[in-house]
């Protein structure tokens, strides 16, 4: 029989064959010479690493059935079920009682077994990779033995530490800690501390240990031969490379980004002939400089996305790249890919032009200097210069139009973010956290950005040609009803039905503009839509009521961006046409590519948010027995969570700090007092004490204040 990848999948997929040992299927294949024993032995794990089979506690492999599947094993924070997502994102949940030792972030086999709530219900049968290497945790000391209690929540172990490898550590420290043995039937875990952090209440343990939990790289460090690649990258652009491109030197193109921005991955310029607008993003050519395979490529792969914690950012890409040589900075010619749109008045895109070119910025604004002049500010202006405050004055009508074509179609646009900014004194203590406001600067660069994403994702899927997209499915119509619900209980008459459009959600938002529950409707819509993720599949983008949607604009810190360049650069050279052969290798590896974006962009949310909420419970720590003004987010029976809006705090008013007994009717999502029938639900505003807050739990705990009290 011929070995081969497809045949051996073959063999093990048909209907013939039993489980078996490595020995067997030399057997079956003929595989008498060592060559070709070796040859099927690394086709064999291939198989098994990707998670086609797998073996078995006896050895035998085994391949994935209607109740077999192989995924990632993620525990909620609860503690009492965790849920296995598999690589095509079908979820299984598993009791507790069911994990067979694996811990959170595992790779594992699990075994359907039946239904729990509205998913499958299983159990692990198997381990197959331990991916949890290191933890993070407090040392604590309990009669002669040492462990570590691991931060994460989610990892249910504590981990028994040896005197001998406690390596100078006191009880209540921060400690980074290696996994040495693993948990097994009536043991705990071990560790080895590596590293001594420092105190809980340092402000200076939080960064490594949100980076250590989530697996990061450290900020600024990148393998030997990735530097040495971006070293020998030349910092100037050769003469001929500028007759290969569109030269936009002449042309008044700025960047607008944050005070605190390093990186400028884009820049716009705006003309206006006469009822007609031409739009031009340029964005940082990154693919000219990173190749496809290279080590620079494969590092950036690995990472897949930047990741902004607070005041530290661990990028994609080394800094001679990201910004450096890649940064559009003002005054220097930089590479870019550049799209030209002309837009009529209604913000329909009449002609388009895609293709390299070379620029030179005109100007580095910042979003509050830009907001100040849309505000008239005399000053702001004179800063700026005439001739640019012009251009940004017809950029700011363009984005108008742009922006109200989309609410027509029905995009959701009037979601405010409740992301807030936080203020550090000079030693890292948090004195103050406030709301990040966004002026029309933020809206305008938003808006063109939306519309370059557009029209890139639309060539692609006109031509049918394999592509990465970013899609948002629509979201599930039983989440609608209870939305609807959570709406009704508020006074809210919500009229939309179970299929339902992203213009209904926005007519809601319009709705409730002036109601005093306005961020709690808000924050019930963000909650009942599921999350954006990217796909070779299009399936559209449901928030924006976009047919088709890619991320083309920021190929310095998104790594689907610098493919979808990359693409874009083959379709232009090859005026449109794939074969046969590119159609289907690149539909195989983007499927590939999206799936791990996706779950690499994950991680860093996961981790921007941890910091954030450390920060934020550090902040609250300085004000127990504080009052403060508070809205009910959620209901459940134990409890309600509460949120201190101007700061997006957020904490739970356990149900036996309150005056009554409190039972929970989920029907209408609310807790009601058995003596007194006061009623709590989503929505309310309330006075509450912060009373106690942990921060290595990241748990806040409020009581409701009346005004008797």
């Amino acid at each position: 029989m011929r070995i081969s990848e497809r045949s051996v999948l073959d063999f093990f997929y048909s209907d013939d064959y039993k489980p078996m040992v490595l020995k067997e299927i030399y057997k079956s294949f003929g595989a008498k010479a060592r060559d070709k024993r070796k040859k099927l032995r690394e086709i064999v794990k291939k198989l098994e690493k990707s998670g086609k089979i797998f073996r078995d506690g006896k050895g035998r492999y085994r391949r994935l059935d209607q109740n077999l599947k192989i995924g990632t094993i993620e525990f909620a924070r609860s503690g009492t079920v965790a849920f296995v997502i598999t690589e095509d994102y079908e979820e299984i949940a598993v009791p507790v009682e069911s994990v067979k030792n694996a811990l959170h972030r595992d790779l594992v086999v699990v075994e359907i077994s039946g239904r729990w709530k509205d998913l499958p219900k299983g159990r692990v049968v198997k381990i197959l990779e331990r991916r949890l290497k290191r933890i993070v945790g407090v040392l604590e000391k309990r009669r002669m033995f040492g462990f570590v209690v691991p931060d994460d929540p989610k990892i249910l172990y504590d981990f028994y530490v040896s005197p001998e490898n406690i390596n100078g550590a006191k009880p209540g420290q921060k400690v980074i800690a290696k996994i040495v043995k693993y948990p097994s039937r009536g043991r705990n875990p071990e560790v080895v501390v590596e590293k001594v952090l420092g105190d809980v209440d340092d402000p200076s343990v939080d960064l490594p240990s949100v980076i250590v939990k989530h697996d990061l790289p450290w900020p600024g460090e990148f393998p030997r031969e990735v530097i040495k690649e971006a070293n020998d990258i030349p910092l100037k652009i050769p003469d001929d490379e500028y007759k290969r491109r569109r030269d936009f030197r002449n042309k008044m193109i700025v960047t607008i980004d944050g005070e605190d921005a390093k990186d400028f991955d884009d820049a716009i310029m705006v003309e206006k002939k006469e009822n007609h607008y031409i739009l031009g993003v340029h964005i940082a050519d990154v693919s000219h400089y990173v190749k496809e395979g290279s080590e620079l490529d494969k590092e950036a792969y690995r990472r897949g996305t930047s990741v902004y914690l607070i005041d530290t950012v661990i990028p994609m890409l080394p800094f001679k790249l990201s910004n450096g040589v890649c940064s559009l900075v003002e005054g220097e010619d930089r590479l870019v890919m550049s799209v030209e749109m002309e837009i009529d008045e209604n913000g329909k895109v009449l002609n388009f032009w895609v293709g390299k070119g070379v620029i030179r910025s005109k100007k580095r604004l910042t979003y509050t200097l830009v907001n100040r002049l849309f505000e008239g500010d005399e000053g702001a202006r004179e800063e700026i210069g005439k001739d640019i405050a012009d251009m940004l004055m017809t950029a700011r009508e363009l984005m108008k139009i742009l922006r109200e074509s989309r609410r027509k179609r029905g995009a959701i646009i009037d979601i405010e973010s409740d992301e807030v900014k936080v203020i550090m004194d000079e030693d890292g203590y948090v004195v103050d956290i406030v709301p990040r406001k966004r002026g029309d600067a933020e809206v305008l660069i938003e808006e063109f950005m939306i519309k370059a994403n557009e029209t890139i994702a639309e060539i692609f899927h006109n031509a049918d040609l394999p592509f990465i997209y970013r899609v948002h499915e629509e979201p599930d119509p039983a989440v609608i009803i209870q939305l609807k619900n959570y709406l009704s209980a508020l006074g809210i008459d919500a009229k939309f039905g179970i299929n339902i459009h992203p213009g209904m959600l926005q007519k809601l938002l319009e709705q409730v503009g002036d109601h005093p529950l306005r961020s709690s409707v808000e924050r019930l819509l963000v909650r009942s839509m599921k999350r954006a993720m990217y796909s070779s599949v299009n399936i559209g983008h449901f928030g924006l009521a976009s047919y088709a949607y890619t991320h083309f604009t920021s190929p310095i810190r998104r790594y689907p961006d610098l493919v979808v360049h990359r693409l874009l650069k083959r379709y232009l050279k090859q005026k449109g046409y794939f074969s046969e052969g590119q159609i289907e290798n690149l539909s195989e590896k983007l499927s590939v590519m999206a799936k791990h974006c996706s779950k690499r962009e994950r991680v860093a949310d996961e981790a921007e948010w941890d910091l954030l909420d450390m920060k934020k419970v550090e902040y609250i720590s300085n004000h127990i027995g504080e009052v403060f003004d508070v809205v009910v987010t959620n209901v459940t029976k134990f409890g309600m969570f509460v949120e201190i809006p101007e700061k997006s705090i957020s904490g739970l008013v356990h149900v036996s700090t309150l005056d009554d007994y409190y039972y929970y009717d989920d029907r209408i999502n609310a807790l009601i007092g058995s003596k007194t029938g006061k009623v709590y639900r989503i929505g309310d505003q309330l006075r509450a004490k912060v009373v106690k807050a942990n921060k290595i739990r990241m748990e806040i705990d409020f009581v409701i204040v009346n005004d008797d009290d």
